[in-house]
């Protein structure tokens, strides 16, 4: 992570729960000229340390969900995305971390727990899925409050 982040700092970070469960801490890190304006130009990573067990194809599954709240695109691309997140997202216990890798205008580079998995050379899949945390449609705002707090108080007039 270290290496496409420079010297990477932690902007935010927030613990998931859905209907009571705790799901998963978050925490993003980003290099320390981050600007939230210049987001799909930058290097960045989402952490997200699993605070319970979860099959990869349900993360998949879950993942596309949500992109459809952030962004339209259309069942092909869907149907594409889905298999790639399915090939990507292995099963998870408690503990595990998965992290993800903005790498702006290419893609994204998913690492679990600290080893390579996957790469995809797509940068509107890399915004869509980021989106899911980080886009003001996320279906959770709370959460993209704690993680990109700093920035969005600043960036505000």
């Amino acid at each position: 992570m270290a290496s496409a982040l420079g010297q990477p700092r932690t902007l935010g970070s927030s613990r998931f729960t859905y209907w009571g469960f705790e799901v998963y801490q978050a925490t993003l890190w980003v290099a320390p000229d981050f600007k939230l304006s210049a987001m799909n130009d930058a290097a960045y990573a989402l952490d997200l340390r699993y605070l319970r067990n979860f099959k990869g194809k349900d993360i998949a599954q879950r993942s596309l969900d949500e992109m459809r709240r952030v962004a339209n695109f259309s069942d092909a691309r869907a149907q594409t995305w889905l298999k790639l997140m399915q090939d990507a997202f292995p099963d998870v216990k408690e503990g595990d971390r998965l992290t993800g890798i903005h790498l702006p205008g290419k893609g994204v580079r998913f690492l679990l727990n600290g080893q390579s998995l996957a790469e995809v050379a797509d940068a509107e899949f890399a915004r869509v899925f980021f989106g899911i945390w980080l886009s003001d449609k996320t279906s959770e705002p709370k959460l993209r409050q704690a993680l990109l707090g700093p920035v969005l108080l600043a960036s505000q007039p």
